[in-house]
């Protein structure tokens, strides 16, 4: 199981900090009014000083990093939106506004900027300028193919040894992080004059060798933390794809290197990617999901955004809060034989954000089906059958389920040591250790992985998947009251015999 090396009590504090405005400088938000696919007024907001783009391909992540890119003048608007000539008409008309914190122009208000594209050019007046590092998929080219360092793949190509530089120590210990690896005596040679083209060389078992035998990965990953750790503080960094060439565990250590640079050196850093790993160590209110021309704040997978995209024939669309109600709503609609060949089930990481996709969802006139709502017994949103929102039964989903069962325990023992794959000759000790970690956990989201620990290491899908079932089983009465006015409200909603 993943854990951060990052302190909640960190990730609090950056929040605070960016809620208060406690930045040099710092892009809050984007608005665009009309770029690429984002006909609308679509917004996003940078509460966290590192943000990461989710969405499938072609979804328009680099389109909000290009976007984003273009609040400061010495970004060329060419680096990320190309035009041929006076051909290619696509950018007529576009309009990004931003707002963002200059502390060297206006020290207590937001600045307001507007970049257009009119008359076949960019116009943007008066912007301010900052530090902008920006990171493309080119970064991972290997060596051998990268132009400027041609001259170094030839027998006549000499090293002086004034050219051959130590790295920070910072850089070191945080590729080290990152990439789970030693790189202790590893080096750098300035190839010309000015200092802008460097060769990588490394060492392994005393044996010296150059970036040729590189890994991709790990050529970008010290390349980036060189240039991070060495550019001035309150830079923004731009990233795409972030997890090229690297292993999903080095992708979540690349993420956590950039929350803690931007505790040290005031950074902000905004990324895109294909992978869930490189959500795990941010908030929910960093992650941005990107879906039919639409922006939503909060983490939803790869692969939930992927069915969105492709499913064809869904008759409806079922949001939730997070993973362990969606897998709650999953096994009750295959317990009351819904047909699930037709239902797009997603959780949306916040009982706000799924409040808000379903509202947005079923106000849309070209929707692809109606969407219901379930939100958490504790969630502060209202539940309304009119605007298709509904509580689930118990207060904390994983803390209802589990004390349920440990309630009825006597009665379902036996079918649950059958469905956990536990011998039924065992039951009492089943009993026990159900009600041991109930007793000596603190944090209710971790009772069915403590179980599972407890049960020589079963899965803790496993425990969920039979504490759930058993649930339904002997809920099937508040289950028909609970899904009662959906059948009345959406019709199209099939039921299998």
């Amino acid at each position: 199981m993943y854990r951060s090396d990052i302190r909640e009590s960190d990730i609090i504090r950056l929040l605070d900090k960016v809620r208060n405005g406690s930045y040099q400088n710092y892009l809050s938000q984007v608005n665009l009014k009309k770029v690429r696919k984002f006909n609308n007024d679509e917004i996003i907001k940078f509460d966290f000083p590192v943000t990461a783009l989710v969405a499938p391909n072609g979804g328009g992540k680099t389109t909000i990093l290009g976007s984003a890119a273009l609040a400061y003048k010495n970004v060329k608007p060419s680096t990320f939106f190309s035009k041929s000539g006076k051909l290619d008409n696509s950018m007529a008309n576009w309009t990004i506004e931003f707002s963002l914190i200059d502390k060297n122009i206006n020290t207590t208000e937001p600045l307001r900027k507007v970049a257009a594209f009119k008359d076949l050019r960019w116009r943007r007046n008066k912007f301010p300028e900052r530090t902008v590092l920006n990171f493309g998929v080119s970064r991972t080219v290997p060596a051998v193919e990268r132009t400027e360092l041609k001259r170094c793949a030839t027998n006549q190509f000499i090293v002086n040894n004034e050219n051959i530089n130590d790295f920070q120590q910072t850089v070191l210990s945080n590729v080290e992080k990152i990439l789970g690896k030693s790189v202790l005596g590893y080096k750098y040679i300035d190839i010309d004059n000015k200092g802008k083209v460097k060769l990588l060389t490394g060492i392994h078992n005393d044996q010296e060798f150059s970036e040729f035998h590189f890994g991709a990965g790990e050529s970008s990953i010290i390349r980036l933390i060189m240039e991070v750790e060495s550019s001035q503080d309150n830079a923004l960094v731009l990233i795409e794809e972030i997890e090229n060439g690297l292993h999903p565990i080095a992708t979540a250590k690349l993420v956590e290197y950039l929350i803690d640079v931007a505790k040290r050196k005031n950074i902000q850093a905004i990324f895109t990617t294909h992978s869930d790993y490189a959500l795990l160590p941010l908030p929910q209110e960093a992650v941005w999901s990107v879906h039919d021309g639409k922006i939503q704040q909060g983490k939803l997978t790869i692969s939930d955004l992927r069915q969105m995209q492709y499913v064809e024939h869904t008759e409806i669309i079922i949001y939730t809060e997070d993973a362990f109600t969606k897998l709650w709503m999953e096994l009750i609609l295959r317990f009351l034989k819904f047909d699930l060949t037709c239902i797009e089930l997603h959780y949306l990481g916040g009982d706000g954000n799924a409040v808000l996709a379903n509202k947005h969802n079923n106000l849309n006139p070209a929707k692809k089906a109606p969407s219901i709502c379930f939100i958490d017994g504790d969630s502060p949103q209202i539940n309304n059958a009119e605007d298709f929102i509904f509580r689930l039964p118990g207060y904390y989903p994983e803390e209802h389920i589990y004390e349920f069962i440990l309630d009825n325990i006597n009665e379902v023992a036996l079918k649950l040591c059958l469905a956990l794959g536990w011998d039924p000759d065992n039951q009492d000790e089943l009993i026990t250790k159900v009600a041991k970690v109930k007793f000596e956990t603190r944090d209710y989201h971790l009772l069915f992985s403590k179980l599972g620990q407890e049960l020589n290491l079963t899965s803790e899908m496993t425990v969920k998947q039979a504490f759930i079932n058993t649930w339904c089983n002997m809920n099937r009465s508040i289950l028909d009251d609970l899904f009662e006015p959906i059948n009345h409200l959406i019709p199209t909603l099939k039921v299998t015999n």
